[in-house]
């Protein structure tokens, strides 16, 4: 699968997913820049499906240390096992968990909310 298509399917995946989400974290979500990479750099361990970056939404951030969240969708699209839903879901369940990063939520937090 090529990455423009992965990114566009990604694309439309997470215009869904924040429309559905309550105002207050819509208005978080709007805060991040989501970047979309075809597999996580050599400082990672690469089998990575997402990553959040930066300062929680509720420290003050160095200018440069800005918030992002990165996605590896040629990891995501792998991970599915190549399936154009299955992929669909998972850019939305990544882009979830990362962002619950961003709100100040550990591990715990987030898998309590059901977003691993």
């Amino acid at each position: 699968m090529d990455f423009k298509t992965l990114s566009q399917w990604a694309e439309e995946e997470l215009k869904a997913v924040t429309r559905v989400l309550p105002e207050d974290v819509q208005q978080a979500a709007a805060k991040v820049p989501v970047t979309m990479e075809e597999r996580p750099d050599e400082t990672l361990e690469g089998d990575e499906l997402g990553l959040f970056e930066g300062a929680p939404a509720m420290e003050e951030a160095d200018p440069g240390d800005l918030p992002r969240i990165r996605l590896f969708l040629l990891n995501l699209w792998e991970w599915v096992e190549k399936d154009e839903e299955d992929f669909r879901d998972e850019v939305g369940i990544t882009f979830l968990h990362e962002l619950g990063h961003y709100l100040g939520w550990d591990e715990e937090d987030v898998s309590r909310r059901g977003l691993e």
